[in-house]
């Protein structure tokens, strides 16, 4: 089981300390390698990608079975982080990176695809099930604990006749492509929210207006 400490000062690869308080960690889950780069389950990559385009960041220093970048956010240096382990053991590599940086569980953000959500709708939470999402339940599984904070991205749910699995890895339709940039910079809106503000007010925020 991991255990839990409270945060210090660690660097993460040059003399800055990450936060030690508020978001320390984002991690945008989905399988790695060309075949999944544009599938619905590999939206969390996408989110890290275009969060790391928008600020000028680069994500490909390898550390703890992931791909990372760091963030100067205004309160504090923040890591990105893009797990290679593949979708259903994501928690190695998260559990890995929180436990090398003292991370406590809310410090630990986490974006992924839901089937659940309409296409393109997000949805904040502090805690909570997993959903039947594979990464989720890796995570949850070596961190002990399901307290920790998600971004859900919504993909929809798969038409009648496929098969959950098929429908998760396939590939966005051209209509999807089309919207998926501004879908993918209302994330980066929310992550920005969330750690200048807290989990709190973008949930308040980004649920409310998904709801209206």
């Amino acid at each position: 089981m991991f255990q839990w400490r409270r945060p210090v000062h660690l660097c993460s690869g040059d003399d800055s300390p990450l936060r030690s308080e508020g978001v320390g960690l984002i991690v945008g889950l989905g399988n790695p390698g060309k075949t999944y780069e544009q599938t619905r389950h590999n939206v969390g990559f996408l989110v890290i990608e275009r969060f790391a385009a928008r600020h000028g960041l680069g994500v490909q220093r390898h550390f703890r079975k992931a791909l990372t970048g760091d963030w100067k956010a205004p309160k504090g240096r923040i890591l990105l982080a893009r797990p290679q382990t593949f979708m259903n053991a994501s928690g190695d590599s998260v559990a890995a990176i929180a436990g090398f940086y003292h991370l406590m569980p809310e410090q630990v953000l986490v974006v992924c695809d839901d089937v659940s959500l309409p296409f393109g709708r997000l949805r904040i939470r502090r805690s909570g099930s997993e959903g039947g999402h594979n990464g989720l339940r890796s995570i949850s599984h070596r961190m002990g604990t399901r307290d920790y904070p998600r971004l859900r991205v919504g993909i929809g749910k798969p038409p009648e006749s496929w098969d959950m699995i098929d429908y998760v890895l396939s590939a966005f339709t051209s209509s999807e492509r089309q919207d998926l940039p501004d879908i993918l910079d209302l994330c980066c809106d929310a992550l920005e929210l969330c750690a200048d503000a807290g989990i709190e007010v973008a949930m308040n925020r980004f649920n409310a207006a998904a709801s209206q």
